[in-house]
């Protein structure tokens, strides 16, 4: 059913083309620190096309690459997963000091139908199934405790029928299906739209409940502010309102107030953007690979607890640390340093005292 999907949504393509927004959703999500410990998960939920989007924009969440197992095919490709036995999945790579299986679990079914054993949604057969494929007897564990969990609570009319089964060999699928939402987003939303998933899941677990945060964040934010931090949009350069600040003190996320940057690491890069050598909390940071741009990959820089999208950060800054964090005015508030004390921040007076800043 999907490949009739992809023929007529495929006229719609060229019509729109242009229409891909700069804010378009995050890139992989690879870590930049190379020496965390990831972990994996692994889930079908029908399309793989519909579950990456919702996993890819968790923080912690390194890579989620779509692809086939459970099947018998030792190659098996778009062409014949299914004949083999294969089912859609998506394996995530995640750092569990930043996001919990848990949590990955519970994203999971509030992206499925799990009482349905025949496909999903628009999409039928054994290769649209949901299951949970477990990497280890803790993951067996956890699964388990959250279907039950699931169970107990009544949220659907039907028994839930995913299956949690021991992981087999995983098979990465074609290149043109990986980050589909992104490469193809208005082929992505017909196909979606059409496939009944996003009004069934309304009809779940309510689409208020998910809106009401961004309507929040809408109402604490400037149109700019939130095009900035929740779209991935860039402000003008030279027309932002920190730039040129040269008064000392920090700058803080404009939602969740973390400590970000200070004044003593700010320097002018001529860019006409907020620059930094260093952050001010380095915990506070996220980092993340950003391949928007055709010929470039970019670092992605994320305040942690707000998850605002803050700016980049590359490696052609002075000493002592050779980077630029390159930040959108947008992204920060400014807390001069003789009102530290008074808004919370106390703790970094002491880069004042004998610094100007």
């Amino acid at each position: 059913m999907r490949k009739f999907w992809i023929v007529i949504i495929g006229l719609f393509g060229v019509i729109a083309a242009q229409n891909i927004f700069a804010g378009d959703d995050q890139g992989a999500k690879n870590m930049k620190d190379h020496n965390v410990k990831l972990e994996k998960a692994i889930f079908a939920g029908g399309c793989f096309w519909c579950m990456e989007k919702p996993f890819e924009k968790l923080q912690g969440v390194s890579s989620v690459i779509s692809g086939y197992t459970g099947g018998t095919t030792e190659t098996p490709n778009y062409e014949n997963y299914a004949a083999g036995g294969h089912i859609e999945v998506v394996e995530i790579a995640f750092d569990p000091a930043q996001i919990s299986y848990d949590q990955l679990l519970d994203v999971y079914w509030r992206q499925v139908d799990p009482t349905d054993a025949g496909g999903q949604f628009v999409d039928r057969g054994h290769s649209y199934s949901t299951a949970i494929f477990y990497l280890n007897e803790e993951q067996r564990r956890q699964a388990e405790e959250s279907k039950a969990d699931l169970e107990k609570r009544q949220a659907f009319e039907k028994p839930i029928v995913t299956p949690i089964l021991p992981a087999e060999t995983f098979y990465a699928a074609e290149d043109y299906h990986q980050d589909y939402y992104k490469q193809n987003p208005i082929r992505y939303k017909y196909y979606r739209n059409g496939s009944g998933r996003d009004r069934y899941l309304d009809q779940i677990w309510g689409k208020d409940r998910k809106e009401w945060t961004v309507r929040e964040i809408k109402m604490k934010l400037s149109p700019l502010q939130f095009q900035v931090t929740q779209e991935e949009g860039t402000e003008p350069p030279y027309k932002n309102e920190y730039w040129d600040n040269k008064k000392p003190g920090i700058y803080v996320d404009i939602l969740s107030g973390e400590p970000l940057f200070s004044s003593t690491d700010k320097y002018d890069s001529q860019t006409g953007w907020p620059s930094f050598t260093r952050p001010l909390v380095p915990e506070n940071m996220v980092y993340r690979e950003d391949r928007k741009l055709i010929f470039s990959v970019r670092t992605e820089v994320r305040s942690k607890k707000g998850d605002s999208h803050l700016g980049h950060v590359f490696d052609d800054g002075p000493p002592p640390t050779g980077k630029r964090f390159c930040i959108n005015s947008a992204a920060l508030r400014f807390v001069a340093a003789e009102d530290l004390k008074k808004e919370g921040y106390g703790e970094f007076l002491k880069l004042f005292n004998n610094n100007g800043g």
